[in-house]
C-alpha cells in the first residue's frame, strides 16, 4: 500500500535538537541548563495584539535570556487603503478619507492634504484669515491630546496608572470642545479646501478659555507625578537612546529628533497656516533618550496652550468673518447653514436652491457630485504633527479627484528607530522605547 507524498509538509520529527519545558523558573535557570555549547537564541512574537505595541503592531524579538539581540516590525496589520480610495473621489470628499490615517491627531492629516490641495488651486492667499486661526486652534488642541495619550499610555505601560487615568481625563475636555467646534469628537473633515466647514459656535470662546485654565492647574499633576519620580526616571533614562546621527541617517522627526537638542519644528523652520505670527518656542532636549522625549511632550503642551489663548484672542475680533473663499466654484459645503437643531441645512438655504434659483440648484448639484476642477500639476506641503513631519504629496491630473494622495506619515517613519533603540537592552525597555516613538498604525499603515 503507497501513501501520497504531501509535498507541502514534509515528514519530520517535532523534537529535533534539544527540547526545553519553561514551567515557569528564572529565565537564569533556563540559560544555565542550556550550558556553554549552546548559543541558540529564542524568537517571539509580541503582539500583533498586545496591549503594549500602540495598536496592531508585531515584533519579532531575538531574546538572548532577557536581552534583545535582534528586533524587527511586522506592520500592515491596519491597511485600510486610504490613499488608493481618494484616487476614486473627490478632492473634497479626499478630506473625509485621510482624517482616518492618523486617528489621534486628524486635524493634522486634513491640514497637510487641504494645504497642498490649495497650493495646485493658488489660492493660498485667499483663505480667509479666520479660517487660518481656526485651523491653528484646531492642531494645537489636537496636539494637546495626541500628547495626553502618548504620555497616558506610556506611563501606564510601565505601571503608573494614575498618568493614564489622568490622562485620559484631559483628553476627554479636549474632544468635548472638537465636539461642539465640529460636530464630531474624531474623524472630522472639517478643514476643508479654502477654508473650514463651519464658523464657530456660539459660546465656544468661552469654552476654549476655561480649557486652557484648567489645563494650566491640571499639567503640573503630570510633572509632579513624573518628572523627578526615582521609578519614573529609573525606568526611562538612558532607555531607546538614539543621537542626532542616528535620527538623521533614518529621517526621524518630532520629539525623537529634538530629544537630541536638534531645534527642528516645521512650524518655525517652514511656517504654515500664519505660525510665523504666533508666539511660541520650540522644545529640546539633550539626553537623547526616552525620558527626554516625555519631557518634551509635556513641555510642547504648555507651548500650545500659549497658541490657543492666542487664536481665542485673535478670533474675539473676527466675529462675523468669512471662514471660506469667495470663490463659489471651490466653496463648498462650507457655505451651508447649518438649521436650528445642529443637524442638517438651514430652511433658508434649502428654500433658496429649492424654490428661488435654478442655477443655485444646478451649481450645487454638480459641486456636492463632481466637484471642482484642480489644475495639473503636483504639491507637498509638510506640517509639524504631534509626532514630527507629515506630508501629504498631492498630484492632480487637471480632473476632479487626486491622480495620487501619498502621505509622508511620521509615524512609519519613525518606527524605523525600533531595533536601533531595542537592541542590547532588556525585553522591558522594548515597551518604553516604543512608547517613546508614540507611533500610530493607522498613519504607519493607511
Amino acid at each position: 500500500m503507497t501513501t501520497e507524498q504531501d509535498f507541502y509538509a514534509a515528514p519530520g520529527d517535532t523534537s529535533q535538537g534539544r527540547v526545553f519545558t519553561v514551567t515557569g523558573q528564572d529565565w537564569d535557570s533556563i540559560t544555565q541548563s542550556i550550558g556553554e555549547s549552546a548559543d541558540e537564541r529564542v524568537v517571539v512574537n509580541m503582539g500583533p495584539q498586545h496591549p503594549s505595541t500602540h495598536g496592531v503592531l508585531r515584533l519579532i524579538l531575538e531574546l538572548e535570556g532577557e536581552t534583545v539581540t535582534e528586533a524587527r516590525c511586522g506592520i500592515g496589520y491596519l491597511h485600510t487603503g486610504i490613499e488608493k480610495n481618494m484616487e476614486f473621489r473627490s478632492w473634497v470628499q479626499g478630506v473625509t478619507f485621510c482624517t482616518r490615517m492618523d486617528y489621534l491627531s486628524p486635524f493634522f492629516n486634513e491640514a497637510t492634504y487641504v494645504l497642498g490641495v490649495e497650493r495646485l488651486l493658488d489660492i493660498e492667499d485667499d483663505v480667509p484669515e479666520k479660517a487660518q486661526v481656526m485651523r491653528v486652534l484646531l492642531m494645537e488642541l489636537n496636539r494637546i491630546s495626541s500628547h495626553l495619550v502618548a504620555i497616558a499610555t506610556g506611563g501606564m505601560e510601565i505601571g503608573a496608572l494614575t498618568v493614564m487615568t489622568i490622562g485620559f481625563r484631559e483628553r476627554e475636555l479636549v474632544l468635548d470642545l472638537f465636539e461642539l467646534i465640529t460636530g464630531l469628537r474624531m474623524n472630522h473633515a472639517f478643514i476643508r479646501p479654502g477654508g473650514v466647514a463651519q464658523d464657530l459656535p456660539p459660546g465656544a470662546l468661552d469654552e476654549i478659555r476655561d480649557f486652557v485654565a484648567l489645563m494650566k492647574k491640571r499639567l503640573p499633576e503630570y510633572a509632579a507625578l513624573c518628572n523627578a519620580n526615582p521609578i519614573f526616571k529609573g525606568r526611562l533614562e538612558g532607555v531607546g537612546h538614539l543621537d542626532l546621527a542616528g535620527c538623521m541617517a533614518l529621517g526621524l522627526t518630532g520629539p525623537v529628533l529634538r530629544s537630541t537638542g536638534y531645534a527642528w519644528d516645521l512650524r518655525k523652520t517652514q511656517p504654515y497656516c500664519g505660525y510665523e505670527d504666533y508666539d511660541f518656542e520650540v522644545q529640546t532636549w539633550d539626553t537623547a533618550d526616552s525620558y527626554g522625549r516625555f519631557r518634551i511632550r509635556l513641555n510642547e503642551m504648555w507651548e500650545s496652550l500659549k497658541i490657543v489663548e492666542q487664536c481665542a484672542e485673535r478670533l474675539a475680533g473676527l466675529e462675523g468673518a468669512p471662514v471660506m473663499v469667495a470663490d463659489k466654484k471651490i466653496a463648498w459645503p462650507s457655505q451651508l447653514a447649518i438649521g436650528s437643531d445642529g443637524m442638517g441645512n438651514s430652511l433658508d438655504h434649502i428654500r433658496h436652491i429649492m424654490g428661488e434659483s435654478m442655477e443655485a440648484l444646478i451649481h450645487h448639484f454638480k459641486l456636492v457630485t463632481e466637484g471642482f476642477r484642480v489644475p495639473a500639476g503636483q504639491a507637498y506641503v509638510p506640517v509639524e504633527s504631534p509626532r514630527g513631519e507629515l506630508g501629504a504629496h498631492v498630484v492632480s491630473d487637471g480632473g476632479t479627484r487626486p491622480f495620487r494622495a501619498h502621505f509622508r506619515d511620521p509615524s512609519f517613519t519613525n518606527l524605523q528607530a525600533t531595533s536601533v533603540m531595542s537592541e542590547g537592552g532588556m525585553v522591558a525597555d522594548v515597551i518604553v522605547a516604543i512608547a517613546s516613538i508614540d507611533p500610530v498604525m493607522g498613519g504607519v499603515d493607511r
